[in-house]
């Protein structure tokens, strides 16, 4: 993902980390805590197991960082750590736990996607938050594991095509056919509620 970033390259900082300096490992984490724990998150709808993923996505970096040859960029890397262990961690748990309507994330409230589809004008406009929230996620949750990856990295943290190919290990027209069948399933899901 083409971004800016301040301080050094990952590439540099993976050459650190690989030589025993921590602190190097800790920039890492930092710049990449955010959005390995917006996957974990979006993927399992709850915060404290998005925290303890996160938690193990990174120690499993760490201790596997020594073998890491950069053949792909370290965040490519990353985030395939976490999409595996975030379905892999999705399969042992019950799949049909009921979810708190408290682990929503409130801060939707600041959106501005929300705003648009709850102004004026707009058939969302009478809809409670809270609900909007429940079938949003029920519909995401209902996806499969390999659905759900690539709407989470590509609709909710803009990851491009071409990353999210290389994270999943699949072609870039792969990607795109999952997420056209997955934003499909998703609208049938909500079509009742869009009434």
């Amino acid at each position: 993902m083409a971004e800016e970033q301040s301080g050094p390259p990952d590439d540099e900082l993976v050459f650190k980390s690989q030589r025993g300096d921590v602190r190097a490992f800790d920039e890492l984490v930092e710049r990449y805590h955010g959005r390995i724990y917006g996957l974990t998150y979006n993927m399992t709808s709850n915060r404290e197991d998005a925290e303890d993923l996160t938690q193990e996505v990174f120690v499993k970096a760490f201790e596997a960082l020594p073998r890491f040859k950069g053949k792909s960029s370290f965040y490519t890397w990353l985030y395939r750590i976490a999409v595996n262990k975030t379905i892999n961690y999705r399969k042992k748990r019950n799949r049909n736990r009921a979810l708190s309507l408290d682990q929503f994330d409130q801060d939707i409230k600041t959106d501005d996607t929300y705003h648009d589809l709850t102004s004026k004008g707009s058939p969302l406009r009478n809809i409670n938050l809270t609900e909007l929230q429940e079938r949003l996620n029920g519909a995401l949750q209902k996806l499969s594991d390999k659905h759900r990856t690539v709407v989470v990295m590509h609709d909710m943290q803009g990851v491009p095509h071409e990353e999210i190919a290389k994270v999943v290990g699949a072609s870039v027209g792969t990607v795109r056919s999952r997420l056209f069948y997955a934003r499909r399933q998703m609208q049938t899901e909500l079509s009742e509620f869009m009434k």
